[in-house]
This record gives C-alpha cells, sequence and structure tokens, in this order.
C-alpha cells in the first residue's frame, strides 16, 4: 500500500505535469530524503559525470598538484575536467596515476563499491564510453562525497577557468552556463553523449534549503531548465 501511495505521488507530481525529458531523474533535500523522482535505479550510460570521480582519485592518492603534466599542472588538469569537462585533462589525470590508468580505473571502481554505489562501473576516465554506468540513486551518493573536496566546489563555483601560460591567458567557460548567475553551486557537473543522453549532477542552494538535482537521458535543450524548475517547484 505505501508503494503504491509513493507511486501515485510521483505521478501526480509537478515535475510530470512540466513533462520532464530526462529518462531518469530525482531531487532530494540536504539530507538525501526523495522529494521526486522517476527511474531512479535504472542504470544508464552518465557521459562526463564519470569526471567527478576520476579527480576525487587523483585528490585521494595526494599527488603533487603542481607537477607539470605536458603544459599544464596536475592542478590545472582537474580544474579544465570539471570547468571544461576536458575529455584530454582527464586521461592526463589517469594516465599519471600511481600505476597508471588501470590502477586508476581499478580506485575508482574501489571507491564507488566503498560507497555504496552497487550498481556504478567505470571502464575509463572521460566518460566517452557508453559502458561508465551508473543509477541516479547512486549518483546521489556521489555528489554528497563530491561536495567535501574544495577542488570539485571551487570548480563548481567557476563561472570562467582563466589560466596563465608565459603572457597568454587561456579562458574556458563552466559548461554549467548558469554558474555565476544564479544561485550558490557546492557541486556541479555535467555530460553529454548519444549513449548517455544530456546529463547533470547539482547540489544547490535555494532560498528554501540546499537541494541534490540529477538528470540523466534529458534532451540537450530541456536539461538545464528542467533543473530549475524542480529546484523552484521544491
Amino acid at each position: 500500500m505505501r508503494l503504491f501511495l509513493l507511486i501515485l505521488t510521483l505521478l501526480t507530481s509537478n515535475a510530470f505535469a512540466f513533462s520532464m525529458s530526462a529518462q531518469s531523474w530525482l531531487e532530494t533535500d540536504d539530507q538525501g530524503n526523495l522529494l521526486e523522482g522517476y527511474n531512479i535505479t535504472e542504470v544508464r550510460s552518465i557521459a562526463s559525470i564519470t569526471k567527478l570521480m576520476t579527480v576525487m582519485a587523483v585528490i585521494d592518492n595526494n599527488q603533487n598538484m603542481l607537477q607539470k603534466l605536458g603544459k599544464y599542472t596536475r592542478e590545472q588538469h582537474i580544474q579544465l575536467a570539471l570547468v571544461k569537462s576536458d575529455n584530454n585533462s582527464a586521461k592526463v589525470l589517469c594516465d599519471n596515476f600511481p600505476g597508471g590508468r588501470f590502477e586508476c580505473i581499478r580506485y575508482m571502481n574501489e571507491k564507488a563499491n566503498y560507497l555504496g554505489m552497487l550498481r556504478t562501473k567505470f571502464v575509463e576516465p572521460t566518460g566517452l564510453s557508453p559502458m561508465n554506468i551508473s543509477t541516479a540513486l547512486d549518483l546521489l551518493r556521489l555528489v554528497f562525497e563530491a561536495s567535501h573536496y574544495s577542488k570539485i566546489v571551487k570548480a563548481s563555483q567557476t563561472p570562467v577557468l582563466n589560466i596563465q601560460l608565459g603572457n597568454k591567458v587561456l579562458s574556458f567557460r563552466n559548461t554549467n552556463p548558469v554558474i555565476g548567475k544564479r544561485y550558490n553551486f557546492i557541486v556541479s557537473k555535467t555530460g553529454s553523449t548519444n549513449a548517455a543522453g544530456s546529463c547533470i549532477v547539482v547540489m544547490v542552494d535555494t532560498n528554501i534549503g540546499r537541494r541534490i538535482v540529477i538528470l540523466l537521458g534529458a534532451k540537450a535543450d530541456k536539461r538545464l531548465p528542467e533543473v530549475e524548475y524542480l529546484v523552484a517547484q521544491s
């Protein structure tokens, strides 16, 4: 009976009236209590949401942030992977992990298992592979964990990343264009591939408290409006 009432509540929620394009999504409060959701345990490709775990793996292993890896430092590669969602930076970070890419991916999967993300699997560090999979409910755990990493929070609050190389300053816009305009983001990461559709995970402060929103498999032009709709309606 309780399950029937929960399903009935979700089906008659404002989000369904709004007609969400996301194939799997959820919204919770700051304690992780589900406010609304749909297909929250469906396993889907997650695209560049992967990079949150890639970065956490590097930070967890206390690697030298000032070490040059090509023309950028490890610190700059972290910010590029998060702000610009740069695939090459994610690869460089993982390839220069102790033991190389194999150990990096192994650690990412071990950490996912430790966090209780039991329906999550990583095969590479960028999210380009459709075999990087998870669920909205698993990603909720990822977002909470990411919120404890100051470098991830910094990137989630950076509308434009500026990196000075010699006499030149290179600028990279955040893949979430709302950052710096509205809301206080604690965690923000976007992703998009043909297999995954358009994805986003955010932890954001609103007028009525902190909210976590996760969308998987949304239409590209609907992703941000759907996040803002859920936040406004909560």
